[in-house]
């Protein structure tokens, strides 16, 4: 028997669940590097938002656009990213109960991750990277710019490599025996989505990284563009497979909810793999590098894959939650199931909001607004950018938050500071953020352009009308900013003082060797 991996891991009082010490370090300090970059993409979009809401008009015109970029990528990306990379270890280890194999790989990968964003901010707060998040060319940045996100990408790509090697030891070790878990085969599903973008974002940022740095004269822009939204698009679908499988792990953590048919989950997260990541062509609908046929037949049928595996999710996970509460005993009328469920748990409230906000403010417009017809219409108003910020902030982070309440106690082994406040959080930051979305969809049905300075056009020698509801619809984006942006800070306050000052879980210690028994090559039953 191995001595090596003896006493390398504790279980959770929490969830139940073993984990493995070296990957614990990681996990926090994944975790830790994630909210502070949405902390500072928060600030930013509240200037932002204060800026676009014409009673107000916070910034000037090179800090807005300059924010605008920092936004982007600290949410959207780093924020995003670097909770996921939490999610790779935690689904590969905790969940199967497995150590993680050379951790000084995964401090190799976080510490490229992290270079590569601090790099990517300095850049941009110093003023030599304001190109947007796009940054389409002839827009040109300083080559550090690239080169940061070109480390961060490079780090991303190693933590999935780590992924799988870590769930092919698992098999081979015997921590683990027949199929994955629901959670960590979405996880997977999400790495090989990851894989896909990665590759694509690579084709993109090296020729413009070389084209900044002097080394080629030009660069083509539509090949640019074609390869930046298949980094760009498909890096919101890595988003929507670990957001769906956060929502499976947090329905059975919360009531013990088991998927009413796990093949045809299983299913659904495959779907997304045949059309998910062709399904960028919508912002390049008018873009003269793409033949018709492909933009009509991509818009019209590629994108639906995806979607039937989206429904798909919508119904199982809701119906398992309903059968774990009958199960209990709730039974009385249609909705008793759904009145005694565990609304005062963070987590759980957190799970079904993200759920609702996705599903109707994100989902159904996103379907809508990738077809044909009505993107003409609508691409480059404000009613994209109030799509996305219904599915990524809404769906992606508040799913992100609700699973930090079931992480703090795990990860940082402190009992929860606030749970009043954690209460309540979920709420707020949905109220916050539909009212963004809601605002930015309506003023971009009356024209509002996105990423825009000045709506009113102020200083241009031309009058350009816009209803006054649009006015009104940018003051609720204003509104709704500053509720999410108070609620993102209660979960960041609620997080730092769990950390420093929460009182502390002493861990149970477990010699926890590998099922395997070496000499023979054969896996002895798997642990619980």
């Amino acid at each position: 028997m191995n001595e090596q991996y003896a006493y390398e891991f504790r279980t959770c009082g929490t969830t139940g669940l073993k984990v493995h010490l070296p990957a614990e370090r990681l996990f926090y300090v994944n975790a830790v590097t994630a909210v502070v970059a949405l902390l500072v993409g928060g600030v930013m979009a509240l200037l932002i938002a204060l800026t676009r809401w014409p009673a107000v008009h916070l910034l000037s015109a090179d800090l807005f656009y300059r924010f605008v970029t920092a936004h982007g990528l600290n949410m959207l990306v780093f924020w995003i990213v670097f909770f996921e990379m939490a999610g790779l270890l935690f689904a590969s280890t905790a969940v199967l109960g497995s150590r993680l194999p050379a951790p000084w790989f995964a401090w190799f990968n976080y510490g490229l991750m992290l270079i590569g964003a601090l790099l990517t901010n300095y850049m941009i707060f110093a003023g030599e990277a304001d190109v947007l998040f796009t940054s389409y060319p002839p827009l040109r940045a300083h080559p550090n710019y690239y080169l940061g996100i070109i480390l961060f990408a490079v780090g991303t790509l190693l933590y999935c490599v780590h992924f799988l090697i870590t769930l092919v030891v698992a098999k081979k070790e015997g921590y683990h025996r027949g199929s994955y878990p629901l959670f960590t085969f979405g996880i997977l599903i999400a790495v090989i989505l990851a894989i896909f973008t990665l590759l694509s974002g690579a084709a993109t940022y090296l020729p413009t990284w070389f084209w900044a740095l002097g080394w080629l004269d030009s660069i083509d822009p539509a090949l640019y563009r074609l390869g930046f939204w298949g980094f760009g698009h498909s890096a919101q679908q890595i988003n929507l497979a670990a957001m769906v499988s956060i929502w499976y792990l947090i329905g059975t953590l919360s009531v013990g909810a088991v998927p009413v048919s796990e093949k045809l989950s299983r299913i659904a997260f495959l779907l997304y793999l045949l059309g998910i990541n062709v399904a960028a062509v919508h912002h390049l609908l008018v873009d003269p590098g793409l033949s018709a046929t492909y933009r009509i037949f991509n818009t019209s049928y590629i994108i639906y894959a995806a979607t039937v595996g989206s429904m798909i999710h919508a119904f199982s996970i809701p119906a398992a939650v309903e059968v774990a509460q009958r199960a209990k005993g709730f039974t009385n009328g249609l909705f008793e199931w759904l009145t005694k469920a565990p609304w005062s748990n963070p987590a759980f409230s957190g799970m079904v909001l993200s759920m609702v906000i996705f599903g109707f403010g994100g989902g159904v417009t996103g379907v809508t607004q990738g077809v044909e017809q009505i993107n003409i219409m609508a691409h480059n108003t404000l009613r994209i950018t109030g799509h996305f910020h219904a599915t990524v902030v809404g769906g992606t982070t508040l799913a992100f938050m609700a699973l930090t309440f079931y992480a703090l106690p795990l990860v940082m082994r402190r009992e929860l500071i606030g749970k009043t406040w954690a209460k309540y959080q979920p709420w707020l930051f949905a109220i916050g953020i539909s009212m963004v979305s809601t605002g930015m969809s309506f003023a971009g049905i009356l024209g509002i352009p996105r990423r825009h300075y000045d709506v009113s056009f102020s200083s241009a020698i031309f009058q350009v009308p816009f209803s006054p509801t649009a006015t009104t619809m940018l003051g609720l984006v204003g509104i709704g900013a500053i509720l999410a942006f108070a609620a993102l800070m209660i979960f960041c306050l609620i997080a730092a003082l769990t950390a420093f000052f929460g009182k502390r879980i002493e861990p149970k210690m477990e010699a926890h060797y590998p099922p395997h028994t070496g000499d023979e090559g054969t896996p002895a039953p798997a642990t619980a």
